[in-house]
């Protein structure tokens, strides 16, 4: 061990342990959370003689952010 670096103390590392016990029984108290559920939305009919391009929002949003 260099002489810069102090020697760690029991006091700091009994502190360390009583900070992370008490974050663990922070997250061990509190209630579950549950997720979302994504809203699912159906996908528009597939066209008949291909392509597929659609100018949905996320496009027109794009559109916008590359105008000079």
């Amino acid at each position: 061990m260099s002489e810069s670096q102090p020697k760690p103390s029991r006091r700091g590392f009994i502190m360390g342990a009583a900070v992370a016990g008490a974050a663990t029984a922070a997250v061990v108290a509190l209630p579950p959370q549950q997720a979302a559920e994504p809203e699912v939305t159906e996908a528009p009919p597939k066209p008949e003689r291909g392509g597929g391009y659609r100018v949905s929002d996320h496009v027109q949003q794009y559109y916008k952010t590359t105008l000079v």
